[in-house]
C-alpha cells in the first residue's frame, strides 16, 4: 500500500506531558522505518499546555513543510480542537486502527490525534502505519471535505 503523503517531507510530532512516552516511541517507530521527522516537543513528562506543541505541528502541515502530523495527548480531544483551528488542517482523534483507515479514507485527514490514556503504545504504532499508508478515497468524500473551511 503507498501513501498519499509526501514522504520527502519530515513528518510533524507533538505532544504534552501526558504523550510524551508515545511521542519518544513514536520517533522511534519512525526512525527505525527511516522516516525523516521534527520533533516539536515537549521534551519530558513535566506539566505542560497542549497547544504550545499543536500549534507548532498544525503550522508545519498549513505552511506544507511536512508530510502528515502526529499529536498526542490525554484525551486527543486537546490537540485536536486546537490543531483544527488551523486553515487545511484536518486533524483526527484515533483510538483505533479502524478510525486511523477511515480519517484517511473519508476525511482525508493530515494530522492523526491520539489519546494516550485510551490506547496502548504498540497500538498506537499500528495507527500511525495504517494511517500514514492509507490513501484518501475521494470521489463522494471529496465533496465532503471541501465544505469543511470556514474561509
Amino acid at each position: 500500500m503507498s501513501s498519499s503523503f509526501d514522504l520527502s517531507k519530515p513528518i510533524a510530532i507533538g505532544s504534552d506531558h501526558a504523550g510524551f512516552d508515545y511521542k519518544e516511541d513514536l520517533i522511534s517507530f519512525l526512525e527505525g522505518k527511516g522516516f525523516a521527522y521534527h520533533d516539536y516537543g515537549t521534551h519530558s513528562r513535566d506539566s505542560v499546555d497542549y497547544p504550545d506543541y499543536a500549534h507548532p505541528v498544525a503550522l508545519a502541515i498549513e505552511n506544507r513543510e511536512a508530510a502528515f502530523g502526529i499529536l498526542i495527548c490525554g484525551s486527543g480531544n486537546g490537540v485536536a480542537i486546537t490543531a483544527n483551528k488551523h486553515q487545511g488542517v484536518r486533524a483526527a482523534i484515533c483510538w483505533g486502527e479502524e478510525l486511523s483507515k477511515l480519517a484517511r479514507e473519508h476525511n482525508d485527514a493530515n494530522i492523526i490525534c491520539i489519546p494516550a490514556r485510551f490506547v496502548r503504545e504498540g497500538d498506537a504504532e499500528k495507527m500511525v502505519d495504517i494511517f500514514m499508508n492509507t490513501k484518501f478515497e475521494g470521489g463522494r468524500h471529496q465533496r465532503r471535505v471541501q465544505k469543511i473551511g470556514c474561509s
